[in-house]
């Protein structure tokens, strides 16, 4: 059996920070990306919740998330990746029941010169306005992301 873990770091080997992306299920009825969106997971936490009369409690395991749009209905023609970007302050507090799989993200370069020297893997998601969704990571993503 195989694991992918999800990272949500604040210091990742002494580099930088290191948030991964996630498929969220959003509509168990549709399939593939239309039943599917992208978050990018800024922190996992969980509390526990006491019930007074027996003294019981239930853990929650959480995760603090911030949202991607769709671009469009469908994959890009070009690629057959799907276009996503950045929701406009769009967190979230989910249980992580809804996390489905680990996502990867290949941001869509602009026309104007980038210099590498500024650009770090931790900042790339600030530094991209548009990404494509890589299905071509592994079997896995290329089942889900159609």
């Amino acid at each position: 059996m195989c694991h992918k873990y999800i990272h949500s770091c604040p210091m990742w080997r002494n580099e930088g920070p290191c948030f991964d992306c996630i498929f969220v299920v959003t509509d168990p009825e549709a399939e593939g990306m239309h039943g599917l969106d992208i978050a990018h997971v800024l922190c996992f936490f969980s509390f526990n919740q006491f019930f007074e009369p027996l003294y019981q409690s239930t853990l929650y395991p959480c995760t603090v998330i911030h949202w991607f749009n769709h671009m469009g209905d469908g994959p890009d023609v070009a690629t057959g990746m799907w276009i996503i970007c950045p929701s406009y302050n769009a967190c979230n507090v989910p249980h992580i029941d809804i996390i489905y799989h680990a996502a990867h993200l290949i941001p869509i370069y602009a026309t104007h010169n980038i210099n590498t020297r500024d650009i770090k893997p931790h900042g790339s998601y600030n530094t991209f306005n548009f990404f494509y969704v890589n299905k071509f990571t592994n079997h896995h993503a290329f089942e889900i992301a159609f």
